[in-house]
């Protein structure tokens, strides 16, 4: 699914389109630090971007620390609607954050600094969201897009974090689906700090290796090998032609099993990726190509069945 590029430090206020508008299983990241002299900063998923008269806002996400609390709310028809308020302040003047706003067909979930925070259920129909609409005392970094992930809903979900050990999805909830191999696929508008790719499938049971290669252009930024033939995952760049220095070190062992299926996470931040297998953080691995925007192509290949990609 082809999503827009991020919005880089745009000026707040800001509004700005979401092509295609929100779908099922799409996430929304902003990323910033909160302003000393804030009292308060808002997040608005839109109905167009209409001042007079004002449009209908599907949700109003009002963090308030005058009232030392966080408002939810709609508004339709020209009114505000009832308040959902929670008087819990998980953001801090000063400090940066990151919030994750999940969409899903029955509601809004905010994960707060890669915690579940809120759920707020739809009162207007997600087709009718097309803008967003960040307002207040904040200093905004970017506002990304990432697409549906293609796992059923799971009886124990999980939401993504590097802050909790097992906050991945696991997996065994992968639809069942089968890409051919060499797999070679564009990631839409490059790499950028909280875009995450994710490649599922199972092991072969006598497999040797397998990769997964991050590309930009001819130079591979982050080369992924898993070598059960040498108990290893190797982790490399080739700039220029050239290999550089490879990286082993697997501070809980071996995670993949030979005969077993796997979920690979591969979160882009700023300085580095960081890997979970299997819902565990394992290791991270710092960019040796910094232009992350650049890094446009996803190469899958070796002893594996490939079941699901998101990219």
């Amino acid at each position: 699914m082809a999503l827009q590029p991020p919005y880089f430090k745009p000026t707040v206020p800001f509004s700005g389109p979401i092509y295609g508008g929100l779908k099922d299983g799409m996430t929304i990241i902003v990323t910033g630090s909160v302003l000393k002299s804030c009292r308060r900063f808002q997040v608005d998923f839109q109905c167009g971007n209409c001042q007079m008269p004002k449009s209908d806002v599907a949700f109003h996400f009002n963090v308030r620390f005058d009232e030392n609390c966080i408002v939810c709310n709609s508004h339709e028809k020209g009114s505000w609607q009832e308040e959902e308020r929670k008087y819990d302040m998980v953001f801090r003047k000063g400090h940066p954050f990151e919030t994750r706003f999940l969409v899903n067909i029955s509601s809004f979930v905010v994960l707060v600094d890669g915690k579940l925070y809120l759920e707020f259920k739809h009162r207007i129909p997600l087709s009718r969201v097309d803008t967003i609409g960040i307002s207040g005392e904040l200093d905004v970094v970017s506002i990304s897009f990432q697409g549906p992930i293609t796992y059923p809903v799971c009886s124990n979900p999980v939401f993504p974090t590097f802050s909790q050990p097992s906050a991945y999805p696991i997996g065994q909830c992968f639809q069942p689906q089968i890409y051919p191999l060499p797999y070679r696929g564009t990631i839409y508008g490059g790499l950028f700090p909280s875009k995450s790719i994710i490649v599922s499938g199972s092991v072969s049971p006598s497999a040797q290796r397998f990769h997964i290669n991050l590309k930009a252009g001819n130079d591979t930024a982050f080369h992924f090998n898993p070598r059960f033939d040498e108990n290893a995952i190797v982790r490399n760049s080739n700039l220029n032609m050239r290999w550089g220095s490879e990286e082993r070190h697997l501070p809980f062992g071996m995670p993949l099993m030979r005969g077993q299926p796997f979920t690979i996470w591969i979160q882009c931040e700023a300085h580095c990726f960081k890997v979970a297998v299997n819902g565990l953080h394992q290791f991270e691995y710092n960019h040796r190509i910094h232009n992350l925007l650049q890094i446009n192509l996803l190469e899958v290949d070796g002893d594996i069945t490939l079941a699901n990609i998101q990219a």
